[in-house]
């Protein structure tokens, strides 16, 4: 019996903290207002540890309130799509599934614009619980035409498609017909994906969702493995298959809602991610899930260092950025993984 060899595990375990440690210096220190890194130090510190370094309240105010809880929520939110991603193709054996083409990321969309622009809910509902009832019925309108439709995996990549656009198509109708010209605006670059508007106590709601998330998806590793082989196989091995998949679904959905309510729609994070982890860390989700989470937070974090930086002057919507690196570097895998006629 070959034991795991736990100190490599420890120095890879390490290596990914720090170099995510890194990327959340880089997102601090970079930005169109130049400060000195010493000032960023210093700004950290009167706001992590309550020190009283001399810092200008504007330095403060840019480095910590805005850079800082950018940063954290740009990792967060880039974990949670990619994990969500990771397990959706591990339910459904489909390396296409991700939140974005199931049409999850659309129904959370339409819910928060429901309750942006027509008020729906009243003061009873937030943002989030109407992103979070969108991506509910989504993946329950999906579910439905994927078992009409005989309920094999690429019907339900199929299903995603057309509840995607149903959504898309929903989300544009309130836009156009009942939207200002001020609110259409804000509204379609906030489903582009914008990080500008985040600040600490969206920190506090996406960091107990992707953490709590990430627990219940480690807790079912080996159910994930055992579905590799298909379903009756992962029942004939005693998974509880039914209610995995509810657990499960209904976790990407409450991790991809609230992600999206906070920034928007954001694409093939959950796409490209899981692939990329896997050509590191092979099949086995024990390794797999903690690689998507800290690759997705890495890659998210410079996605939005590039989308501050590309154009001078200008915020490119995170949505384009993640686009424009993910769609060639998904094309780049799927030609490295091409098989043999």
């Amino acid at each position: 019996m070959v034991r795991p060899n736990w100190s490599a595990r420890g120095a890879v375990a390490l290596l990914a903290f720090v170099l995510l440690i890194l990327a959340i210096a880089l997102a601090v220190t970079i930005g169109e207002m130049s400060i000195p890194l010493a000032t960023v130090f210093k700004a950290l510190g009167n706001g992590l540890f309550d020190l009283d370094y001399p810092v200008s309240a504007i330095q403060q105010g840019v480095i910590f309130d805005y850079r800082l809880s950018r940063a954290v929520v740009a990792a967060l939110c880039g974990g949670a799509l990619a994990l969500s991603g990771a397990i959706l193709q591990a339910l459904l054996r489909n390396p296409l599934a991700e939140p974005y083409i199931l049409g999850i990321s659309a129904g959370a969309s339409t819910g928060a614009v429901a309750v942006m622009i027509l008020g729906f809910g009243g003061a009873a509902l937030s943002i989030s619980g109407g992103a979070f009832l969108g991506a509910i019925a989504a993946l329950v309108i999906v579910a439905l035409l994927a078992a009409g439709s005989g309920g094999a995996t690429d019907r339900v990549i199929l299903a995603g498609v057309a509840g995607s656009q149903l959504f898309n198509a929903a989300t544009a109708t309130i836009v156009t017909t009942l939207a200002s010209a001020e609110q259409a605006r804000g509204v379609m670059f906030w489903l582009l994906g914008n990080f500008g508007g985040v600040r600490w106590p969206d920190v506090w709601l996406a960091t107990p969702v992707a953490f709590a998330g990430f627990a219940v998806c480690i807790f079912h590793t080996k159910a994930l493995d055992a579905f590799a082989f298909g379903a009756d196989a992962a029942a004939a091995l005693g998974v509880a298959v039914t209610r995995v998949r509810i657990v499960l679904f209904a976790t990407t959905a409450v991790m991809t809602a609230t992600m999206v309510s906070i920034v928007g729609t954001i694409g093939f994070v959950g796409l490209v991610i899981p692939h990329a982890a896997r050509f590191l860390t092979g099949p086995a989700h024990a390794r797999l899930l903690p690689a998507c989470l800290i690759i997705g937070a890495i890659f998210m974090i410079l996605a939005d260092i590039l989308s501050r930086t590309l154009v001078p002057q200008q915020i490119l919507p995170i949505g384009v950025v993640t686009a424009l690196f993910g769609a060639p570097a998904f094309a780049f895998i799927l030609y490295r993984a091409r098989r043999p006629a």
